[in-house]
């Protein structure tokens, strides 16, 4: 446990943090799941701009690394060019 006020003050700012990242992250697997189980190939067109934006801003705020944010893509990239098949 931490003795110093600055360091217990730096407890509860990173479980703040926490909830937020996680959320953020919980937040774009859950729209990858809906686009996925639409099956409506004009409407995963017009969501994989935001998508990928998504996924490219948990990148810049460190909140998933760039080598998962690759492997989201490339996953949601493999199923559209599945769906127009």
């Amino acid at each position: 446990m931490a003795n110093h006020k600055s360091a217990i003050k730096e407890i509860r700012k990173n479980k703040k943090k926490k909830i937020k990242n996680k959320y953020k992250f919980k937040s774009l697997k859950t729209k990858i799941k809906k686009l996925i189980k639409s099956k409506n190939l004009s409407n995963i067109k017009k969501e994989e701009r935001k998508v990928y934006s998504m996924i490219d801003k948990l990148i810049k705020k460190n909140i998933i690394h760039k080598n998962k944010a690759s492997r989201l893509k490339s996953k949601f990239n493999f199923f559209i060019k599945k769906l127009n098949k």
